[in-house]
């Protein structure tokens, strides 16, 4: 069990009932008490987590957006690479040909073992608790989702945000240039008159300082919503 306590450091919870983290690790192969109702529970609750995750730290994104989000995040190859992240495969408990066969490597067997620890917390717990151990695992592809997401088309999703509330537009005004022509900087204003908001942003252009500015504006707008 030594090996499993290091495991509970990693994952950021501590099993009441080890035999349920246990359960989680055991593959199909290694026999018929194995993982998979589990793995069926804990696929529902991380669906729950990420969606509700998305859904307040992107309060422009469109449901499309959200869904594609959340499938990214979701998605097989993600979860194997944050399983590997928390070294599942070493405490797996797998048949003697997948073991052979290095089943503890395979991406497959890797991200339907975390979901099934991810059900195993859930039962071991409550959702809160659930949702404070997992959203940890995943806060570095949710920073990495944000700044993507931001720098795509900032100025896009302000207008979205503000037309979904009925808000007039932003107005954007290049407050002034400086440096030489190959290291100039734009200065920009986004006002905002309803909510009222006045943020600025610079850029090497005049459309990369406008972005900066709607990120701005975004970002202020989304601490007001939380």
């Amino acid at each position: 069990m030594r090996k499993l306590s290091r495991l509970q450091k990693a994952l950021g919870y501590q099993f009441g009932n080890p035999e349920l983290l246990q359960l989680a690790l055991t593959h199909c192969s290694a026999g018929s008490h194995n993982n998979e109702r589990l793995e069926f529970l804990g696929d529902s609750i991380l669906n729950h987590i990420v969606a509700e995750a998305l859904y307040l730290r992107f309060p422009a994104a469109r449901e499309g957006e959200l869904s594609r989000m959340r499938a990214s995040l979701v998605k097989g190859d993600t979860l194997a690479e944050v399983a590997r992240e928390l070294n599942l495969g070493d405490n797996l408990v797998l048949g003697p040909g997948e073991r052979k066969s290095g089943g503890h490597r395979r991406g497959s067997i890797l991200a339907d073992a975390l979901e099934a620890v991810v059900g195993a917390i859930l039962l071991d717990s409550d959702v809160a608790q659930c949702r404070a151990t997992v959203l940890p695992w995943m806060d570095s592809r949710l920073q990495d989702l944000a700044l993507a997401t931001l720098d795509k088309d900032a100025k896009t999703l302000l207008q979205e945000f503000l037309q979904g509330r009925n808000c007039p537009l932003p107005e954007y005004e290049l407050l002034g240039v400086k440096g030489e022509d190959h290291t100039q900087q734009f200065n920009v204003a986004c006002r905002l008159s309803k909510p009222q908001l006045v943020v600025e942003g610079t850029g090497a252009s005049r459309r990369k300082a406008e972005q900066c500015a709607a990120m701005s504006a975004l970002e202020r707008l989304s601490q007001h919503a939380h």
